[in-house]
């Protein structure tokens, strides 16, 4: 386990997941709290055991899980299939500001179907601090393909990539295309908000792929690798993704959160 502070404070906790079941796609995640000690990010909760706060989650690759839980099979629906993967830490060095790694993603066969380099950084933030999640991914040999529930048949469902999983069992959501679950599910926006009267995290990406939303039942959010089509990569090939978000006691209002997402200096409108 590795702290992840700011002026001496610990604000976050990165964790290898070594201990992680097989069944829920064992890889590494992290735990993150405002500086007023509220928590934002949930492990293991109840209705998905394989939601691990903050990782890198991707339910289809080449066929192999590393989202953890069931698997979306197109016309039978969600099945519990033996296809989990594996994302082992290869290399790990905690520097002053955050952590770099070096993992390999090991299908359900065993083989070594991606390379990732990661960086995680922590920095200051008017109201509260950030925190960047930027995971780079390189195909093995054979290359591999992407997917999730929504192409192989749940609409809606197409979540996958850097993922965040809330303690939050609802939230307002706002983007700058609007506000409410149904305008940001799908939106490309460069930013995100997500409050509470809690906490609040605004949220921003710079690869243009769209949010993976959802605030029913939980609030849970991320740039999604796959929607429409799989996604393939081929041998060598680079994918990054990436997320910034920064964590805020209390609510905060669209306006509020596009002045912020421009900070990080991403366009707003």
């Amino acid at each position: 386990m590795t702290a992840l502070r700011l002026d001496g404070e610990v604000v976050a906790r990165y964790r290898d997941g070594a201990d992680v079941a097989p069944v829920l796609s064992p890889r590494p995640y992290l735990e993150a709290w405002t500086r007023g000690g509220v928590a934002v990010t949930e492990v293991g909760p109840d209705d998905h055991l394989h939601h691990l706060g903050l990782s890198t989650a991707i339910p289809d690759v080449s066929r192999s899980s590393f989202w953890g839980g069931r698997t979306f099979v197109r016309g039978t629906g969600s099945t519990l299939l033996d296809n989990h993967g594996v994302q082992r830490v290869v290399a790990h060095e905690a520097v002053e500001d955050g952590v770099d790694e070096t993992l390999a993603w090991h299908g359900a066969d065993g083989r070594e179907l991606i390379t990732e380099e990661r960086a995680i950084r922590v920095g200051a933030a008017a109201g509260g601090w950030r925190l960047r999640w930027v995971s780079r991914l390189f195909a093995a040999a054979d290359g591999v393909e992407f997917g999730s529930p929504q192409t192989n048949g749940r609409d809606g469902a197409f979540y996958g990539g850097v993922f965040w999983r809330t303690p939050f069992g609802d939230a307002d959501v706002f983007s700058a295309d609007g506000g409410g679950t149904d305008v940001v599910h799908g939106s490309r926006s460069p930013w995100l908000g997500v409050s509470t009267p809690a906490a609040s995290l605004v949220a921003v990406t710079r690869g243009g792929m769209p949010w993976f939303v959802r605030t029913g039942g939980y609030a849970g959010f991320g740039p999604a690798v796959a929607v429409e089509e799989r996604r393939v990569l081929a041998a060598g090939e680079e994918l990054v993704l990436d997320l910034e978000v920064v964590v805020r006691d209390g609510p905060v209002d669209p306006e509020h959160a596009a002045r912020i997402a421009a900070q990080a200096g991403v366009a707003v409108a």
